[in-house]
């Protein structure tokens, strides 16, 4: 079965073709860093992560292009309120938001560009666009830069919208505009701004306006014309909106599809610092849930679907988890670590039906009920298959227990080893305890264990430990 994904500019599922044979190319809009990343932005990371593991089993060659913006409006005003340079704010939070990727197990990108290290490509699209009469210098002195949507006939195809129908830009004064509707290319400098937040340009010291650094980081690293273009929802217009008008303006065909994922929202709204609703992986966290399970939350929604956050959602998520976690150690105490399975057939289609991941773990649950029944049989040889597969499927998402990213890089089987050591030694003294009738003792080592995520289960062949909570 072909890869199918939702293009939003057709409105439509279709075949993904790549540009050229066996190579893919894509571009993930990334953060603007004027604040540390809260979960709703690290789904955008988790979501487009399955997308390329996903590309990469299928033997793809991908070039995964993810940039952040460290120059903007906000990260300005960030500045003068808590009187630091703009640039160490935005490295700040981008060294944040790379560590909240690395807990998470998100693939680094092939590049991460930054737009402050783009200023010259910025400079020869919106000189391009001039020329050919699809931009314009403001006449007022202040050295902007602006696009001219109404020179563009296509402007709000992306969106489905009519230019008659939007309103004003809003990223600019609309003095120097010859329309509202206009957008801003290059922003010249004002006196109420940091003085270190400007480049020289032909058009006078300035920064460069949001839309145009995506075009020109597309253009210098993915070529004329790339593959897949990702980002939220709420990108679609005006940011991706615009970013289409302004390169093909220039003669870059630019993306053959559009991937967009849902947002994560809470009480009904869209989660962001300006509405001080935002919860980060500390508090997740502090719910005593792991980053793995916070992925695997990511992951059981489809990527299309909105996600209204729900403490009672997030912990149902991290007990599913759990269970699948608690097959994979059981079945790797009987037959061993063993290697990655095939893909289960239903697996494969439903990921190639628009990264369908909810169908996809419908699958994985099959193969996990046959494997915990084989385990209960002793049946090694079903036991061995199914743990293949459904490390298999886990790999895809992201989530497998036994990748050293959950590990802390250290093998699992090595990792075993010692963690067996240690529980049973906490096992042999509440033994000790319980022979000696010391029940108080042995409740407390029970309890401790438990508090370290061991949960211990006196059975009649002796006591047994698993990882997790109980059912």
């Amino acid at each position: 079965m072909t890869l199918r994904l939702y293009d939003t500019a057709t409105r439509s599922v279709r075949d993904f073709v790549p540009r050229e044979a066996g190579k893919v190319g894509v571009y993930l809009c990334g953060l603007t860093l004027q604040a540390p990343p809260h979960i709703g932005h690290l789904r955008s990371g988790v979501n487009y992560d399955v997308l390329r593991r996903w590309l990469l089993s299928a033997g793809y060659q991908v070039t995964f292009i993810r940039n952040l913006t460290d120059i903007d409006d906000k990260i300005l005003v960030k500045a003068q309120e808590q009187g630091r340079p703009f640039w160490s704010i935005a490295y700040g939070n981008e060294l944040k938001l790379a560590e909240a990727y690395r807990a998470l197990n998100v693939l680094p990108p092939t590049y991460e560009p930054r737009a402050t290290g783009h200023i010259p490509e910025m400079h020869e699209l919106i000189a391009q666009l001039i020329d050919r009469g699809h931009a314009y210098p403001a006449t007022d002195g202040s050295g902007d830069v602006y696009f001219d949507v109404r020179s563009w006939p296509a402007y709000g195809a992306l969106s489905n919208q009519s230019p008659d129908d939007m309103q004003s830009a809003g990223d600019a004064p609309e003095r120097a505009k010859r329309d509202p509707r206009d957008f801003a290319l290059w922003k010249g400098a004002k006196p109420d701004e940091p003085a270190d937040a400007y480049w020289p340009s032909p058009w006078g010291r300035g920064r460069p306006g949001w839309h145009i650094e995506c075009s020109a980081m597309c253009w210098r690293y993915l070529g004329a014309e790339f593959d897949i273009h990702g980002g939220g929802l709420d990108l679609i217009f005006p940011h991706h909106e615009n970013e289409l008008a302004q390169s093909q303006a220039a003669d870059l065909p630019f993306a053959r599809y559009w991937v967009h994922h849902g947002l994560l929202g809470i009480g009904g709204t869209k989660m962001g610092k300006s509405l001080g609703n935002t919860l980060d992986l500390d508090y997740v966290a502090a719910l005593g849930v792991r980053p793995v399970e916070l992925r695997y939350y990511y992951v059981a929604a489809h990527y299309r679907s909105r996600i209204d956050y729900s403490e009672e959602a997030l912990r149902e998520a991290a007990v599913a988890y759990r269970r699948i976690e608690g097959f994979v150690q059981r079945a790797t105490e009987l037959v061993g670590v063993g290697q990655l399975g095939e893909l289960p057939v239903g697996f494969a289609a439903a990921m190639d039906d628009d990264l369908n991941t909810s169908a996809a773990l419908a699958v994985l649950h099959e193969v996990l009920r046959d494997g915990n029944n084989a385990l209960a049989g002793r049946d090694e040889v079903t036991v061995r298959t199914a743990l293949g597969g459904v490390r298999a499927m886990l790999d895809i998402l992201g989530v497998d227990p036994l990748d050293p990213a959950w590990t802390g890089g250290v093998r699992a089987s090595d990792l075993r080893g010692v963690v067996d050591s240690l529980v049973a030694l906490a096992l042999e003294q509440r033994a000790q305890a319980r022979l000696r009738k010391d029940w108080a003792a042995a409740d407390t080592l029970r309890d401790q264990l438990k508090r370290a995520g061991v949960v211990v289960e006196d059975t009649p062949q002796g006591p047994r430990w698993t990882i997790g909570e109980h059912d």
